[in-house]
């Protein structure tokens, strides 16, 4: 059975185990370029931030136009990832079957004028359709020019943007981890898995970590090393931030190296501390000192009662605010958890792109199962911040402009933002942002009629009383 085929079936398990329908497993939803995104762009999204290594798309031009630069990750040092590759075939090239013959140059020219750590060839729609041997040409290219050269199997019409995420942690497993070992290898080392560093946040949390003396031997991918990866086979534990995209990698991972692995947060206060806590916990249980125990509570007591100072200002202006969040994944409760912890009442969440064990999470802390929805059109999301008047939405970019023309204030919290809301200051940053949107002066504004609507509205109330002023003067005050 092909990983695409795999992945398909355990998706459509996912499915079937979070709707509890009876009968054979849904089927998993098949991909677009547009709105959920399809494989392709989801393996992309998942590998693109590994910053040494040279993303080469074999496909016609649009294909790489319409992923590029969709995510907001950031690097600590290389930028090569921020360069396109494709091998933009032609009709012609098609026809006459030299795409093969052009993917090997590609790679080769490459090579000579970026030398890369390694170089990731994904395979799309029109590759796959046409039947390139894209792990051969990868196989012979790696031989010839004594560098790894990765095959992504992931052609957009094999399903959703889930499924591509799911897709590059099978390549990974298959062509990279496991190919390096590490020259240290030590008991404090963890893997951080699905985090992508928007917006540099994961800066926020490492050095928590740095000062707890644990090492992140790979996060994956964000800010990524190819060696790194490479080499997280030798990690003693991992933490899954975002299980949607990466799931897979963590569960085989500890099947075949024994690490250890758990789903957390790191979007506000108790989450972080939470997340922080378990992380020693697993390296005490793999053959850490007992006294990093110790040294977590201490820090966690430090950084607590730092960022609910910070907070308090915000607290005070926000407690009792209504939020609709309409984003999806982790999120759909990482981020409830963080908006509940500084007051503010949840009126509604997405939880599309949401496992089962995320919506149980959001079930518990909402205890109300009204509060949760799939997607829905923008005219239903309208209605639905018309009906419930939130203070707030909480959302991507796709969305902002219902939120305005519900004349809503709105704030980014997808991976489009400006913003890093992780770990203890990024709790405070994202209660600074929600203040800022919410008590803009532009609102109070906004909401208020157009001055020539006002106008009307004034002339209009003060007619009958210049009618009846006319009429006596007419008459002279005799009727």
């Amino acid at each position: 059975m092909s990983s695409i085929e795999t992945q398909m079936r355990d998706a459509s398990a996912e499915i079937f185990r979070s709707k509890k329908t009876k009968g054979a497993c849904h089927e998993a939803s098949q991909g677009s370029a547009a709105g959920g995104g399809c494989a392709f762009d989801g393996a992309k999204v998942a590998l693109q931030p590994i910053t040494d290594v040279a993303h080469l798309v074999h496909a016609p031009l649009a294909c790489e136009g319409n992923s590029w630069d969709n995510r907001g990750a950031a690097s600590s040092g290389p930028v090569l990832w921020r360069t396109s590759f494709t091998t933009d075939l032609t009709e012609l090239e098609i026809v006459t079957g030299d795409s093969e013959r052009k993917l090997l140059k590609a790679i080769r020219e490459i090579k000579e004028g970026y030398a890369p750590a390694a170089i990731f060839v994904y395979g799309t729609c029109v590759t796959e359709l046409i039947g390139d041997d894209i792990a051969a040409v990868c196989r012979h290219a790696a031989q010839k020019f004594a560098m790894p050269v990765v095959p992504v199997n992931s052609p957009g019409f094999g399903g959703s943007k889930n499924l591509g995420n799911r897709l590059a942690g099978e390549a990974l497993l298959d062509h990279v981890i496991g190919t390096v070992e590490a020259d240290d290898p030590g008991p404090y080392d963890i893997n951080i898995l699905g985090e992508f560093n928007l917006s540099g946040e994961f800066w926020l949390v490492k050095p928590l970590l740095d000062r707890l003396g644990i090492r992140v031997r790979a996060c994956i991918p964000g800010d990524a090393r190819y060696a790194q990866v490479a080499s997280a086979h030798r990690s003693r534990a991992a933490m899954m931030v975002c299980s949607t995209a990466l799931i897979n990698l963590a569960r085989k991972m500890e099947e075949r190296w024994n690490i250890p692995f758990f789903e957390g947060s790191f979007y506000g206060i108790s989450s972080t501390s939470e997340s922080l806590r378990r992380i020693a916990q697993l390296l005490v249980k793999k053959g850490a000192g007992f006294a990093l125990l110790h040294h977590v509570e201490a820090l966690l007591a430090e950084e607590e009662e730092s960022a609910w100072k910070k907070l308090e200002v915000y607290r005070r202006r926000l407690e009792g605010k209504r939020v609709h969040l309409n984003t999806g994944g982790v999120k759909s409760w990482s981020i409830v958890h963080a908006l509940i912890e500084i007051g503010m009442e949840i009126v509604g969440t997405s939880v599309r792109k949401s496992t089962a064990r995320d919506k149980e999470r959001i079930k518990q802390m909402l205890k109300d199962e009204n509060h949760l929805h799939q997607s829905m059109a923008a005219s239903e999301l309208y209605a639905m911040l018309r009906e419930h008047k939130p203070d707030i939405m909480l959302s991507g970019g796709r969305t902002q402009f219902v939120a305005l023309e519900a004349k809503i204030p709105w704030l980014d919290v997808n991976q489009e933002r400006q913003h890093a809301y992780a770990g203890y200051e990024g709790m405070v940053e994202l209660a600074r942002q929600i203040d800022l949107a919410i008590h803009n002066p532009v609102w109070a504004q906004l909401r208020e009629p157009a001055p020539w609507k006002q106008f009307v509205t004034t002339v209009r109330s003060a007619e009958p009383s210049i009618n009846m002023r006319s009429a006596d003067e007419a008459t002279g005050g005799f009727h």
